[in-house]
């Protein structure tokens, strides 16, 4: 599998795994799939949304791990100084938590979609909550 279908609420998008930069985040994160979660606005980090995960563990530790996300990076944060998450940047984004910098794996890049990631930071932005469904594409 060289991608994922990341359904959230009327947008679809097809993000390349980051199989070579994030092999062991990917392969968690693939053996769970489909994932379903709840994606919001971010309250920190500027333009992303982003999937509270309370204390859930992926079982990784830290591989391609970045704070400053580019449009259409998907992270995923293994939790400690702040709750475990997922976090898409649809803009200029800085990953922080209330208590400061956080660095998450990248370890998905939207490839097919981008068109649509502003639209959906907004609907969160505006609207609230957009379910969330990653699944296997290929």
């Amino acid at each position: 599998m060289e991608h994922l279908k990341i359904t959230v609420g009327p947008y679809t998008f097809i993000a390349r795994l980051e199989k070579e930069l994030a092999p062991k985040t990917c392969e968690a994160f693939c053996a769970r799939l489909p994932f379903k979660s709840r994606f919001v606005h971010v309250r920190w980090s500027g333009e992303a949304v982003w999937a509270p995960l309370g204390d859930y563990q992926l079982g990784v530790e830290y591989e391609n791990h970045t704070c400053h996300p580019s449009r259409g990076d998907v992270l995923f944060y293994i939790g400690g100084i702040s709750e475990t998450e997922i976090i898409m940047a649809y803009g200029s984004c800085s990953f922080a938590s209330k208590v400061g910098a956080l660095a998450g794996n990248h370890f998905l890049t939207i490839v097919e979609g981008q068109e649509n990631l502003e639209k959906l930071g907004k609907d969160c932005l505006w609207k609230g909550a957009h379910d969330v469904v990653f699944e296997a594409y290929d």
